[in-house]
């Protein structure tokens, strides 16, 4: 290269970086992928909706997607408030540019990729040496926060010690390779600056504040930045959200002992709150209750102490858990019981069987009915009732397996988990009823409002369907969907079919027309899998009475829970 060309290109590398140096130092970034495509792709859909979309090259070889450039003060207000607004992940944080190599996006959706080479908007990168010069700088504090900060993103759990020993250092590695940054163990000054600007952007936007309940009896500091007092349920303090994070929190406050404590804790299992997925353990003189699912992470933590059981909950939304940890930590480490406790007086909701002291009780996706065909605890139900289920109860406590459906039939197989002992288990009719001779259905009507299955009394109309199959019975009964899969009593209590779904169709069919699968059906399809069944001819007509009690004892109430 001439002097000449060396001059050009000098003088246009300084006139660039005067241009980025003016415009601003900081970018926001939103997201790092692996590969062009998928990051051009992410790029055009945030350049859809927000302005100063940035796309580049790191130095790791992943793609960058950032806003930008602004000044420090710009950068930080544009991350809290898109954040604030869900509009960018909650994970996004300050970067300063040093990493950004080539721009593959330049803020207009579908544009193609420019090769622009980008000046780092800082004099040159820090060298590893340089780096830990300047970690030789900071205070003690500083130190530690850069710990608390490793924390806050979890990568690092080890002790607040100030020190930058083996285990910071894999935590400072993790940061920056989750980060698109070259994996050194050793932070510049910038990606520690970075980071601990979000960590107390994050903490300023908790706002933890010490949070003395006197009525309940609690100290604790609480997220009010995103919750607020909203009323007393018994054995509840409720905080209701304030922002569209929709977080919440309970205290917990009442008297009690240890068979007290142990109620409470089967009690909040049932609520929404408390998803299904999670740790729990109950032990002497305290509990802790984890859930999670796609919307909630939640957090439960009571202890008995003199006489008093105390705690609290606390309900954030699944996408942020690194907000949840850091506001978990402080209640953990503030929680302080101290004398009062909440009396059962203290109630300002309306009362209903579906709520627990205002909080709504974790109802199943759907209900339906099956019946016992062993004596060890195998289920016959309908097939609709287990599809697409991650959990399969019969009533809400005994957990099933499906061990086999056939959806052609309509009919499912369900054995226990643990061991059990029906009261009572079906007897397959050998011989079809006449027609037209009495039939009754047993089934959990109310998708188990009530207790006890219903008994509905009807017709045999008919030993095949409207289509001519013979493996199905025509009925004339009323039925409710959550009767489905229960089963069909002849007069002399023997099972003669399993009762169907209704079927979905143009045709609008009278209330009364029910379907079920017969019993020699029913026989052929648990005997392929390995269960036997008895058979059980025509006997002496049984007492109504004596035919709701075998009912009771046989049906069961199949929940499945997603």
């Amino acid at each position: 290269m001439t002097i000449v060309m060396r001059f050009f290109a000098t003088l246009v590398t300084v006139l660039w970086a005067g241009v980025v140096l003016a415009q601003g130092s900081s970018w926001v970034q939103i997201e790092a992928r692996p590969n062009a495509s998928l990051a051009q792709e992410r790029a055009e859909f945030y350049a859809r909706g927000l302005p100063d979309v940035q796309g580049y090259r790191l130095s790791s070889g992943w793609y960058a997607i950032a806003l930008g450039p602004y000044s420090e003060a710009e950068a930080i207000n544009v991350l809290s408030q898109l954040r604030a607004q869900g509009r960018i992940p909650r994970d996004s944080f300050l970067a300063n540019g040093a990493n950004f190599r080539t721009q593959f996006f330049a803020g207009t959706p579908g544009a193609e990729a420019v090769e622009t080479v980008v000046v780092p908007l800082v004099a040159g990168e820090e060298t590893e040496a340089e780096a830990r010069a300047s970690e030789r700088l900071l205070s003690r504090e500083a130190r530690a926060e850069v710990q608390i900060a490793l924390r806050w993103e979890g990568v690092y759990s080890a002790a607040i010690d100030a020190d930058f020993g083996p285990g910071t250092r894999r935590a400072m590695a993790a940061w920056q390779q989750q980060n698109g940054f070259e994996a050194t163990g050793v932070m510049t000054t910038k990606q520690r600056q970075d980071m601990v600007a979000a960590y107390r952007a994050a903490v300023a936007a908790l706002d933890m504040t010490p949070t003395v309940e006197t009525n309940a009896g609690i100290e604790i500091d609480l997220p009010r930045g995103l919750v607020t007092f909203d009323a007393y349920e018994a054995p509840f303090a409720k905080y209701r959200p304030t922002t569209e994070d929709g977080v919440q929190v309970l205290l917990i406050s009442q008297a009690g002992d240890r068979d007290r404590l142990a109620a409470l804790y089967e009690v909040m299992q049932t609520l929404e709150i408390v998803p299904l997925e999670g740790s729990r353990a109950l032990r002497r003189n305290d509990f802790t209750l984890t859930g999670v699912n796609d919307e909630i992470i939640s957090h439960t933590y009571a202890r008995l102490d003199g006489g008093a059981i105390k705690g609290f909950s606390l309900i954030w939304p699944a996408d942020d858990p690194k907000r949840q940890r850091l506001a978990l930590q402080a209640m953990q480490e503030t929680f302080l019981p101290m004398e009062g406790v909440l009396s059962d007086s203290e109630s300002a909701g309306a009362q209903d069987i579906d709520l627990v002291s205002g909080l709504a009780i974790r109802r199943p996706e759907r209900a339906r009915s099956g019946f016992y065909v062993d004596a060890s605890g195998a289920v016959l139900t309908t097939a609709s009732a287990v599809n697409q289920c991650s959990r399969v109860t019969v009533g809400e406590e005994i957990v099933m397996s499906v061990g086999a459906v056939d959806d052609a039939l309509g009919v499912a197989y369900l054995t226990p988990e643990s061991a059990i002992a029906p009261l009572a288990t079906a007897r397959l009719a050998s011989v079809e009823p006449r027609l037209q001779s009495d039939v009754a259905v047993a089934g959990f009507s109310f998708g188990g409002v009530l207790t006890l299955p219903s008994l509905t009394y009807g017709t045999f109309s008919d030993v095949k369907g409207l289509d001519g199959d013979t493996r199905v019975q025509r009925l004339d009964v009323q039925s409710e969907t959550g009767d489905a899969g229960g089963p069909v009593f002849e007069a002399s209590g023997a099972v003669m079919g399993m009762l169907l779904d209704s079927e979905d169709g143009a045709r609008q069919l009278p209330e009364s027309v029910a379907f079920a699968l017969d019993a020699s059906v029913l026989a052929e399809f648990l005997a392929a899998n390995g269960v036997a069944t008895p058979a059980s001819a025509s006997g002496d007509d049984m007492a109504p009475e004596d035919l709701t009690l075998l009912a009771a004892d046989m049906t069961v109430l199949v929940s499945c829970w997603n």
